[in-house]
């Protein structure tokens, strides 16, 4: 006997709400909810494959423990007593930032990865951390910190209201978007297009998304910020720039002016390989238009100049009035955000508070470059003691990071490493214990992250869809035991660990005298918490404490879980509306144009006015049935165009003899991979393109399918040398690279 459940999908940051054909407790069909509040029924390949990622017969079952160097299924009292005797001596004998831990991008798709990690953080009091950030969107991260004095105050385009939309490295049809959470990215595209809108796409390929632009810009890679410099250089010089009522909240509007003097359309023009007049109508257009935005992504922020181009993003955006302005570019707010304060001067946000030891990178965000891992394991010379033992959670750096062969290495040396993660793959199959967290089906799911950045405010939770199989463990109650085991406290209640931090919120949330509850009985209050478990009772707690919470009865119509649960295809909360000032926090209040450490880092792209690549350079790409390294082991979800081939150019190709599908030798700093080339003129000439997540020929691992179609690991070209300076984030675009044809 069938029947149907509701599950918010996992797979992507397009968090489409799905509904689920389930038998038995076997997931048999996904197709999109229509009564989603936010989705609407949209729904990718990826989401239709719900079921088959969810019953992949290669996710582990039970957890791993080595032994005799040999990893053997075990009990799940056998592996947390296992990690309890590994992590304990080395923090006891080496301190706690020895033990290192890897956060991966699945994190910030589960409930439990996003409740968990801060407080094992939080416990295991390392400095130590890694994660995916540094591969991915740091830049941003910490531009926002330097504008706006809050790093994860990131303003998304309001694509439901603009009437133009210049789009730089990013391609959400592939992608489904990144940064900016909006369900049916493609159909808010073609919408923006349909109320005649204007869509500008730069990139150096010729995505899906460049092909439904009004006008595609092949830049040369790695070019943005000269390019976003010399278009906010156009707004000075043509006396375009207007900041309208943002003008109250901004300083440095002079400062900014003076320091992009030497950024002229024509300087730029020849590194760009854009037509200086070309530049000078971006600028013009935008200024022009009546509601408008600028947002880029991954391509923009895996580049030299990562932070500076993130950086002038918002600058654009602020320039031309659009920032915070509907129709712009507007700052979300999650129903699990704090509640909002009165604005006024904050903390600020600082670079560099600590380094990593060998390479003595800055920390950024409390972060250090995923980069570092492999010296911070290998290397015995720096201050302080080599990360000796590692937590990996939902991470596959070997894969991810820059260098894999060095960091496989690495792994194989440490004294102790724990994984947690379904599979056995090219990272966990190092570790001492892996400990599989349970299919999504099996796990209930709210957004976190995805909410913060999401085009349209709204709420909903889905509970999980099939009970927890016998034998399985929750990834809470797998996260919670970590914290224990981390903590010296092995084999209490794991429970006590939401107990823990349901008492410091409250207790916290009392004392503030802008809190909806300040002054009340935290005991009383928590008694009055609602949920099956710890983590609902904890959601329950962040949406009534939140700003549209029902305040514990202060707001009768507010949010609780309750009420969410009440709503199964969740509650819209709205568009999104101007909020500055609140959201800022800088040290004097207001929007800090020229930040010390962006205003330090501008020499270096004046530098960049005159490099030009002698040959060929690298970019990455994304395909829709693809999110990293995730779902190469799902068969529905490979084959076709997700292929990992190498995009090269007719010329080229001509150039240098290559023949289309014939095997190609790529050679880059950290070494050489050998694929198939795909000729294409999707890309532009002096550009190559090989996808991300793929190199799945180690031995001892456990992915049936993904190793019968392996592919090559890109990250094998780089030797982890090339980092934005700011953020930390890897170079992966833009690297210079040898293509020679096999004998």
């Amino acid at each position: 006997m069938s029947r149907t459940a509701l599950r918010i999908c996992p797979l992507c940051e397009a968090t489409c709400g799905l509904t689920l054909t389930v038998e038995g407790t076997r997931v048999t069909g996904a197709r999109g909810d229509r009564e989603d509040v936010f989705s609407k029924g949209f729904i990718c390949p990826k989401g239709a494959s719900f079921g088959a990622v969810d019953a992949d017969p290669d996710r582990l079952r039970t957890p791993l423990v080595r032994k005799d160097g040999v990893l053997r299924e075990a009990t799940w009292e056998e592996a947390f007593d296992a990690v309890a005797a590994g992590l304990g001596p080395v923090v006891e004998r080496h301190g706690p930032d020895a033990v290192g831990v890897v956060l991966g991008n699945p994190n910030v798709h589960t409930m439990a990865g996003a409740l968990y990690p801060p407080v094992l953080l939080g416990a295991l009091r390392t400095r130590s951390l890694f994660t995916a950030s540094t591969v991915d969107q740091m830049p941003k991260h910490v531009s926002s910190g330097l504008l706006f004095g809050d790093p994860n105050a990131i303003p998304v385009p309001d694509l439901d209201h603009t009437g133009h939309l210049l789009l730089i490295g990013a391609n959400p049809l592939e992608s489904n978007g990144s940064l900016c959470t909006a369900p049916d990215f493609p159909g808010r595209l073609k919408a923006l297009k349909a109320r005649g809108g204007r869509l500008t796409v730069v990139d150096p390929r010729r995505t899906r998304t460049a092909k439904l632009a009004d006008r595609h810009l092949a830049i040369r890679p790695g070019t943005d910020a000269l390019l976003l410099a010399a278009m906010a250089h156009t707004l000075f010089a043509e006396d375009l720039a207007d900041l309208g009522e943002l003008a109250p909240h901004v300083e440095g509007l002079a400062e900014l002016r003076a320091a992009l003097a030497d950024f002229t359309p024509e300087a730029v023009a020849p590194a760009c390989d854009l037509d200086a007049e070309v530049i000078r109508t971006l600028a013009r257009e935008l200024a022009a238009a009546p509601a408008a935005a600028v947002y880029a992504r991954i391509g923009s922020c895996t580049v030299p100049h990562g932070t500076l181009a993130s950086w002038l993003v918002d600058v654009l955006n602020i320039l031309t009035g659009n920032l915070d302005r509907p129709g712009g570019a507007l700052f979300p707010q999650a129903a699990t955000d704090r509640a909002p304060r009165p604005a006024g001067p904050g903390r600020g946000f600082a670079l560099g508070r600590w380094h990593s030891r060998v390479g003595r990178h800055p920390e950024a965000k409390g972060e250090l470059p995923l980069s570092a891992l492999a010296e911070e394991i290998d290397t015995a010379t720096g201050t302080g003691e080599p990360v000796r033992a590692l937590i990996v959670v939902a991470a596959n750096p070997v894969l991810s990071a820059p260098d894999g062969d060095r960091l496989d290495k690495a792994l194989a040396s440490l004294d102790f490493m724990v994984s947690v993660d379904p599979y056995l793959n090219e990272t966990s199959r190092h570790a001492h214990v892996v400990l599989p967290p349970p299919p999504p089906a099996q796990s209930p799911h709210h957004d976190f992250a995805f909410n913060t950045l999401a085009v349209r405010n709204q709420v909903r939770y889905t509970r999980p869809a099939v009970p927890l199989e016998p034998g399985r463990m929750a990834e809470s109650e797998i996260l919670a035991r970590l914290v224990l085991a981390v903590s010296g406290m092995h084999g209490t209640d794991p429970a006590a660990v939401d107990a823990m931090v349901i008492d410091r919120t409250l207790a916290k949330a009392v004392q503030d005298e802008h809190a909806p509850v300040h002054g009340r009985d935290p005991r009383a209050l928590a008694d009055r918490l609602t949920g099956d478990n710890g983590p609902e009772r904890r959601l329950d707690l962040m949406l009534r404490l939140g700003p549209y919470g029902d305040g514990f009865g202060a707001r009768p119509d507010g949010l609780s879980l309750a009420r969410l649960l009440a709503h199964p295809h969740g509650i819209d909360l709205g568009p999104l509306r101007p909020r500055l000032p609140q959201p800022l926090r800088t040290r004097s209040g207001r929007i800090e144009l020229l930040p010390e450490p962006i205003a330090g880092d501008l020499p270096r792209l004046r530098r960049a006015l005159r490099e030009r690549p002698a040959g060929l350079v690298l970019v990455g790409r994304r395909h829709l049935r693809s999110n990293n390294s995730w779902m190469h082991n799902v068969p529905a979800l490979t084959g076709g165009s997700n292929r990992c081939t190498l995009h090269i150019h007719p010329e080229d190709a001509a150039r240098l003899g290559v023949r289309d599908g014939a095997g190609v030798r790529v050679r880059g700093a950290g070494g050489e991979v050998v694929a198939p080339a795909e000729v294409t003129d999707g890309v532009r000439p002096g550009v190559v393109s090989l996808p991300h997540g793929w190199g799945h020929d180690r031995p001892g691992t456990r992915l049936g399918h993904a190793s019968t179609v392996p592919g090559v690991n890109v990250n094998q070209l780089l030797d982890g040398s090339l980092l934005d300076p700011l953020s930390g984030n890897a170079v992966l675009n833009g690297i210079p690279v040898e293509v020679v044809t096999l004998p």
